[in-house]
């Protein structure tokens, strides 16, 4: 188990760093292309209004688009029990518990901090699985809140965006532009800004999506750790994921959010690309292998 949290947060890291070396590459050779540090300065400006009011308010929004109804300790009493178990052993503040009136079975956590958490079950996984199961995907889901996923993939956000508006704004500058009568290298460093600014922001997009799984990999190994039983999480997403249920109130938005894909609509090599969960077999795989 300690062997595969160290092996994701590395990893983590690691895509993290390329992104921030992708962002000031396209930005210095986009600068040189237009002899200006705008485009740069802009891009990142509007990244941190949006990621402002993802962080902030994102909860909130994701809440209230998912239909999820806030419940209190004499409503659901062996769910409570169970979240405040968990909180005591992982150290965490007991979060806000909802639940969302649908069959499916799925959960999400969201907050931009520990302090600030929420966490969200369909009545759909109270119904499907049992109390070992179910303290499963709640570790799951406190490991989420614990390992702080929801500033990580902000910042994440931020870069990803960033890129996609600097690329956005230079392609759309070149409409705007006059006969141009720089040398040769100019021209080189202008076709080297176009064709970055075309494969940029695919690369940001494929990246997020690492950086999502692997904090999924991430949150499987530290749920584990802490129920110290592996296989109450691999039989969970055995049957979340054969549920073949979609979720109503989940949409491409929020879906990212869940412990599993709740559109289930994921199919054949290139969706399995695009997203925002590793494959549920190799996370069955791994935890199985963790016991």
């Amino acid at each position: 188990m300690y062997k595969q949290i160290d092996s994701n947060r590395h990893k983590t890291v690691l895509i993290m760093a390329v992104f921030f070396a992708i962002m000031l590459g396209l930005g210095w050779v986009l600068s040189l292309a237009f002899n200006n540090n705008l485009y740069l300065v802009l891009a990142v400006g509007i990244s941190l209004i949006q990621a402002y009011i993802s962080y902030y308010h994102g909860d909130s929004i994701a809440l209230a688009i998912s239909q999820a109804q806030e419940i209190k300790h004499n409503q659901n009493e062996q769910l409570f029990h169970i979240v405040e178990n968990l909180c005591i052993t992982a150290g965490l503040p007991m979060p806000k518990i909802y639940i969302i009136p649908d069959s499916a079975p799925n959960a999400f956590a969201t907050g931009r901090d520990p302090q600030h958490a929420s966490l969200a079950v369909t009545s759909g996984i109270l119904e499907k699985l049992n109390k070992t199961e179910l303290e499963g995907v709640i570790a799951h889901e406190l490991s989420h809140i614990g390992n702080r996923d929801i500033l990580v993939m902000t910042v994440v956000m931020i870069l990803a965006g960033a890129i996609a508006m600097l690329s956005d704004f230079f392609l759309r500058s070149l409409w705007f532009r006059g006969r141009d009568d720089r040398n040769n290298s100019g021209q080189i460093i202008m076709l080297i800004g176009i064709v970055l600014a075309i494969l940029t922001p695919i690369v940001a997009s494929l990246m997020q999506l690492a950086v999502s799984r692997k904090r999924e990999y991430l949150a499987d190994a530290s749920g584990a750790l802490l129920t110290r039983y592996p296989e109450g999480l691999a039989s969970a997403l055995e049957k979340i994921s054969v549920d073949k249920e979609p979720l109503e109130a989940a949409n491409k938005a929020t879906a990212m959010l869940y412990i599993e894909n709740p559109l289930k609509d994921r199919q054949g090599w290139l969706n399995s690309l695009f997203s925002t969960h590793p494959p549920v077999a190799d996370r069955i795989k791994k935890l199985r292998s963790m016991a």
